[in-house]
């Protein structure tokens, strides 16, 4: 069976991918939690550790298919994707298959503002810091208006629901930023919105919020707004 090693879900936006596509598609799989700890990064901690033993990246995710381990959230969804044509991960059509491949792109190495502002945090109610992070930083701004402007885009051209009209890898990929537009309120127009909440609905989505509100850990280093929940 494949194995997927995963940090906390109310924090860690690059497990939540792989995660919420494998469930989505119906994809068996064994999640193993490596919860980060004080620390996690440092060479001799124990989350380092634990990822160290089956990625060399030393990171999450991993996705580990019988012994052999795909690290990098691009690669993971390239493997399943060719491990399991049947699923459709990619749209069927080549140009909006070749889209779907470069906004994912333009994801995993973009948005470095909004990433760095608004750090994935699911559980908390972050609305008043994300006034002033929308109020001071253009950056983020520009980050948001690049990201309404291709989904609205996507929506238009494919009519939905998803961005691709079906669930692809694209609407996973960006699962992590509809939770960053939501806990921090970061003003978008209406049909986002709806689309936001259409991804929030999704049974796999649903089910990595609730088990990210279940969790009790707070981790001091991806809280930069809270002392404490």
């Amino acid at each position: 069976m494949l194995r997927l090693y995963i940090a906390n879900k109310n924090y860690s936006s690059w497990s939540m991918r792989p995660w919420v596509l494998l469930k989505q598609a119906g994809i068996s799989f064994e999640e193993v939690m490596v919860r980060f700890g004080a620390d996690p990064f440092t060479a001799q901690s124990s989350f380092k550790q634990a990822v160290l033993a089956v990625s060399p990246g030393g990171r999450v995710p991993v996705l580990v298919d019988d012994g052999f381990a795909v690290w990098d959230t691009l690669a993971i969804a390239e493997y399943l994707a060719e491990k399991f044509p049947e699923k459709l991960l990619w749209p069927q059509d080549a140009k909006a298959r070749a889209r779907a491949r470069s906004v994912c792109a333009e994801m995993h190495s973009g948005f470095g503002a909004l990433r760095s502002a608004c750090p994935m945090n699911i559980e908390a109610d972050l609305s008043q810091t994300g006034a002033i992070v929308w109020r001071d930083q253009a950056a983020v701004r520009s980050d948001v208006q690049r990201i309404v402007a291709m989904w609205t885009e996507l929506l238009e051209q494919h009519q939905g629901p998803m961005l691709f009209g079906g669930f692809s890898i694209a609407d996973a990929y960006f699962a992590p930023v509809c939770m960053r537009l939501k806990s921090y309120a970061l003003p978008v127009p209406a049909h986002i919105s709806a689309y936001i909440n259409r991804v929030c609905a999704l049974p796999a989505v649903k089910a990595w919020m609730d088990e990210a509100l279940a969790e009790k850990d707070f981790v001091v280093f991806d809280e930069p707004y809270r002392v404490a929940r």
